[in-house]
């Protein structure tokens, strides 16, 4: 088998032991994720959504009670990394979980643009992103950060060093 295998055409349904560990990876060990609160919800190595819940921590106007533009830029960049995770794990499903989950060490941001659309007011928020292009080097995604009528309030794009 090549070192880098084509990843699968579409959605895939991960094992509960991966999903497990990318959520404690995600959810607990990555510390900031962990401070501002995120939460994955999906993924399927084509996509990921997530989830964050308003606290007076997050606020960045507080006239408004707006969320801070800096928690909207890094919930967009973690779910982009995210959805890169996921890529990554379904496009190396013949491995066992554990194993997946061990590629993750080299990933890191090498850009990130975002675009805020609209105040970010609400009680909690909705996260998705999707992988673009996972090449053997970088990876691309786009991203889009929603109320929870789920509402355009900003969206980002990204590109990640997957080695």
């Amino acid at each position: 088998m090549s070192k880098h295998p084509s990843p699968p055409e579409g959605p895939v349904q991960f094992e509960p032991e991966f999903i497990a560990g990318v959520r404690e990876i995600f959810e607990h060990k990555i510390a900031f994720n962990a401070l501002i609160g995120l939460r994955v919800e999906d993924i399927d190595g084509v996509r990921a959504t997530g989830r964050i819940e308003m606290r007076p921590e997050l606020v960045g106007h507080f006239v408004h009670n707006r969320i801070h533009g800096g928690v909207i830029s890094a919930c967009l960049d973690a779910m982009g990394g995210l959805a890169v995770m996921a890529a990554i794990g379904a496009r190396h499903l013949d491995e066992p979980p554990l194993q997946r989950l061990h590629r993750f060490s080299k990933l890191g941001t090498i850009d990130l643009r975002i675009d805020y659309l609209r105040p970010g007011i609400g009680d909690n928020f909705r996260m998705e992103a999707e992988v673009l292009r996972l090449g053997s080097r970088v990876a691309s995604t786009r991203m889009g950060f929603l109320d929870a009528n789920g509402k355009l309030l900003a969206t980002g794009s990204a590109a990640y060093i997957v080695s």
